[in-house]
């Protein structure tokens, strides 16, 4: 059994991510049997304008103060950025991505023209789906637009993907076999200038590679599992079981989350907390 924790360094660990580390932790232990199993720790920092050393400096420490032990070396995104641009470019020769030289401004108008018909506005777990503009641009009229220096990212041709890799499943802990629908996400974005990779690509890549053999995560990504699925059969990639798990709320019902400004593990350090309290808090006695 492999699990991992995979944090991004873009804040201090709050009581939500103790508890998904220590779930990962003790699904590898105690669900081995013999505690022979392995608990792995990744930093994913893929997006520079926001990760800062101070935050992984932090992670490591909020989890050994917890009693958490992991392998070394820690993986980290930032320094394998080849493996990534490795992918893209066999998705690229596959003929399933293309660049999309949006912006913001230009999808959300193209939205808004359809307003008058909304069977044509379609909404996924990201919110409304791209509505494929520059799918639709010829060879000769992408190769203009990049060599006038247009930025672009790189979409997935979900159609044309999905075409490729066939029908596709995998097996969640809770809700059993799952027949796998990435269409829901529309032509994803696996690549931007700023960040050479996205969330789906980097971590489906880092999970075969490392060898993780049971994910687990919050309930809140299982949605994205649709499009991981998607991409370890076209890269040829190991599929792992997964395993959803449910999210700690606040008082005010609310998930945990940096953004929400949930109380840290440093706060609760601060204020006297000892490891054995935050486990318990964690629902992990």
């Amino acid at each position: 059994m492999v699990t991992r924790f995979a944090p991004s360094p873009t804040g201090f660990l709050h009581l939500g991510h103790a508890y998904a580390a220590l779930f990962a932790y003790h699904a590898a232990k105690d669900g081995n049997g013999a505690g022979e199993g392995r608990f792995l720790l990744r930093i994913e920092d893929i997006d520079t304008g926001r990760c800062r050393p101070e935050f992984e400096d932090a992670i490591y420490e909020d989890l050994a103060w917890l009693g958490l032990e992991w392998e070394q070396p820690v993986r980290r995104q930032s320094d394998d950025l080849a493996d990534f641009e490795s992918a893209l470019d066999r998705l690229n020769r596959m003929g399933v991505l293309y660049p999309c030289f949006c912006t913001r401004s230009d999808i959300k108008a193209e939205i808004n023209a359809a307003g008058g018909a909304p069977h044509l506005v379609l909404s996924g777990p990201d919110g409304p789906i791209y509505p494929g503009t520059c799918r639709k641009l010829t060879d000769s009229q992408r190769k203009a637009r990049a060599d006038d220096g247009t930025v672009f990212a790189l979409r997935l041709d979900m159609a044309r993907a999905i075409k490729t890799a066939g029908p596709l499943h995998w097996t969640d802990a809770g809700k059993g076999r799952v027949t796998a629908a990435p269409e829901i996400f529309g032509d994803v974005v696996l690549a931007r200038k700023d960040i050479p990779t996205s969330y789906h690509l980097s971590v489906t890549i880092d999970d075969h590679l490392q060898g993780v053999s049971l994910v687990t995560r919050g309930e809140d990504l299982f949605p994205a599992t649709h499009i991981h699925r998607l991409l370890q059969k076209l890269l040829g990639l190991n599929t792992p079981t997964y395993h959803h798990h449910g999210l700690l709320v606040g008082a005010d019902g609310q998930r945990l989350a940096k953004r929400n400004k949930a109380e840290t593990i440093r706060d609760l350090r601060i204020n006297g907390c000892s490891p054995s309290d935050v486990r318990r808090m964690a629902g992990f006695l």
